[in-house]
């Protein structure tokens, strides 16, 4: 398989195994991936499978055409891919392994050698040059073992991500990429999010055109689609609106509950729900399930005082891969002491934040009148925002959401006739209440602050404090005058009756204005308007000033500069003197919102 202008694909494909790693179903097989980069010197990238011994050393052989290999870059040492080191370097005794510490360290438990003779020691940044291009080595510590490094062609503008961005499935059988690589990432890489994050920050510096994975296809169109799933995998945000329903039931009484409430979701507009039978279907699928979407209720019995065990083995793969900015409800069931929503509850009080339904179900053996009305009042409070944000059952007179405004933070969103907008601001005030009126003011530099001037009109989404950072940084720190800020956003934007934009997720609000008039104020522009809808989506507190500085944006890296420090974004001006009109180049900042670097 030709990949680019001297560099082949290798490896192979393996339909024989039915498990992989012991646990994982692998219905269309597995490919385990190696390549070849042929410049004036030869590197070949990782071997594959003990099974495959023969088949990849003539792919190999093929692809050399007759020349000899000068290096062999171990980036992982899983036995799927390091199990041919001894056979490659018996075959090719010139050739020289280049791999990690840690690696070599491996290669003496695996091999009984560590290739003193024979061997380069890299670690990060480190390049090895093959002539026309220059290799260069990037630590990736726990993604998925210690020793993983990726390595970065030059001259292609190739990652060799090891096993970052691979999928179930061998190459010869067309499937979908997200759902085999969602599943293959929750189950073998998903504890290591904090990890993948720093290889992502990494990679963000690098021009990539191509991912070659040791598993899986090589990524060479769309790549910002595959680089943000693996930020939203990676930082556990919810990829999918949605709720999933993870049950087990003895007699099919808590299974009948179940299916109610799932009913009840898809009536109240819920625009996903999927039902997880723990004992029959594959744990793997509901783990992945469970990390996919935004909300998550665990239906079981009181089983020996305990919990069934198909749900303690679930609730036990979703801690153990930090399961965590999730919305779970509980569904127990007990004909004479019901236990098990304090114990799932136990399982999962020390995953980081996770918010608790205030609704939970308990059932006596069978449904009653009483449990009937506890899953409406749990289906209602998971659909709530749901509700919310369709058209045909949003309540759009909710003035509740005049509350909502502080010194809070807020996405201002607007249309500019060719493409959506939206901005961070922190300058919204409800300034009558019969009519009511709230004035929002926006700085001239701000491209949307001309847009809402020429046509009169913006939302207003107030930030609620499960916002993260990539929030501000998508609508704060660029110009929407070039940047489609939606196109990177992350979700799918959805639309009021004024047809602008409104969040779907981070917000407790949102307000539809009507720009009456407007104020002049030199620098900056009062909009003073009509709310013409307005939206209540959650009880979530609002996203304040002092809440963003604290808990949300990044401590600035100031560690020996001298300077001064945007208070806003962190960016860092080096120099004795800040300009008293200097503007902060991310998020349009006066020097007014800059301090002294201590």
């Amino acid at each position: 398989m030709f990949i680019a202008d001297g560099v082949e694909y290798v490896g192979v494909n393996d339909h024989e195994v039915d498990l992989f790693e012991g646990q994982y179903v692998v219905p269309n097989g597995m490919a385990y991936n190696s390549y070849v980069i042929k410049d004036k010197k030869i590197a070949v990238m990782d071997t594959v499978d003990a099974r495959f011994t023969h088949e990849w050393l003539d792919n190999l052989e093929r692809a050399l055409g007759g020349r000899k290999p000068d290096y062999l870059i171990v980036q992982h040492m899983e036995p799927d891919h390091s199990a041919n080191i001894a056979a490659f370097m018996k075959n090719y005794p010139g050739a020289t392994i280049v791999s990690s510490n840690k690696s070599f360290t491996m290669m003496g438990q695996f091999f009984k050698t560590q290739y003193e003779d024979r061997r380069i020691v890299v670690s990060e940044g480190d390049t090895l040059s093959l002539g026309e291009r220059t290799l260069t080595f990037i630590s990736a510590p726990m993604v998925h073992w210690p020793e993983v490094i990726v390595t970065y062609d030059d001259k292609d503008k190739i990652l060799f991500s090891a096993d970052g961005f691979g999928k179930f499935g061998a190459l010869d059988v067309e499937e979908d990429w997200a759902c085999e690589a969602r599943r293959y990432y929750i189950g073998i890489v998903g504890k290591y999010g904090v990890q993948v994050q720093a290889l992502l920050k990494k990679a963000a510096a690098l021009q990539i055109e191509k991912i070659c994975p040791l598993h899986g296809p090589v990524l060479d169109k769309d790549l910002g689609y595959y680089l943000n799933l693996y930020n939203l995998w990676s930082s556990y945000t919810p990829e999918t609106e949605g709720v999933v329903i993870a049950y087990t039931s003895v007699y099919g009484h808590t299974k009948k509950a179940v299916d109610t409430l799932a009913e009840k979701l898809r009536a109240k507009g819920c625009p996903k729900v999927e039902v997880c039978d723990l004992a029959r279907e594959d744990m793997a699928e509901a783990v992945e399930n469970a990390f996919r979407y935004s909300k998550l209720v665990l239906a079981t019995t009181t089983y020996n005082a305990d919990i069934f065990p198909y749900m303690r083995t679930f609730i036990h793969h979703l801690t153990e891969r930090n399961f965590q900015k999730r919305t779970v409800g509980f569904i127990e069931n007990g004909s004479w002491a019901p236990l098990a929503a304090k114990t799932m509850k136990g399982m999962l009080e020390n995953s980081k934040d996770i918010t608790f339904l205030d609704t939970s179900v308990t059932i006596r053996s069978a449904l009653s009148d009483e449990s009937e009305k506890q899953l409406e009042a749990m289906a209602e409070e998971l659909c709530r925002e749901y509700l919310a944000q369709s058209s045909e059952t949003a309540d759009k007179n909710n003035l509740k959401a005049l509350f909502n405004i502080g010194y809070g933070l807020y996405v201002v969103t607007c249309n500019d006739g060719k493409k959506d907008n939206g901005l961070i601001v922190n300058t919204v005030t409800q300034v009558t209440s019969t009519p009511n009126r709230v004035a929002v003011t926006i700085n001239k530099a701000n491209y949307s602050c001309h847009v809402i001037s020429r046509t009169g009109r913006m939302n207003v989404n107030c930030l609620s404090t499960d916002a993260p950072f990539s929030v501000f940084e998508t609508f704060g720190f660029q110009s929407g005058r070039n940047t489609d800020k939606f196109a990177s956003c992350g979700f799918e934007p959805l639309r009021s009756d004024n047809s602008l934009i409104f969040l779907p997720r981070y917000i407790n609000s949102f307000m539809s204005l009507k720009v009456e008039q407007t104020v002049d104020l030199g620098t900056h522009v009062m909009f003073i308007c009509e709310v013409t809808e307005a939206r209540v989506m959650s009880d979530t507190e609002t996203m304040t000033y002092s809440y963003y500085h604290a808990n949300v944006k990044p401590k600035p890296k100031t560690e020996g500069k001298k300077g001064y420090v945007c208070k806003i974004c962190g960016y860092i001006y080096e120099g004795d003197e800040l300009p008293e009109d200097f503007i902060c180049p991310l998020c349009k900042h006066g020097a007014a919102d800059f301090e002294p670097i201590a």
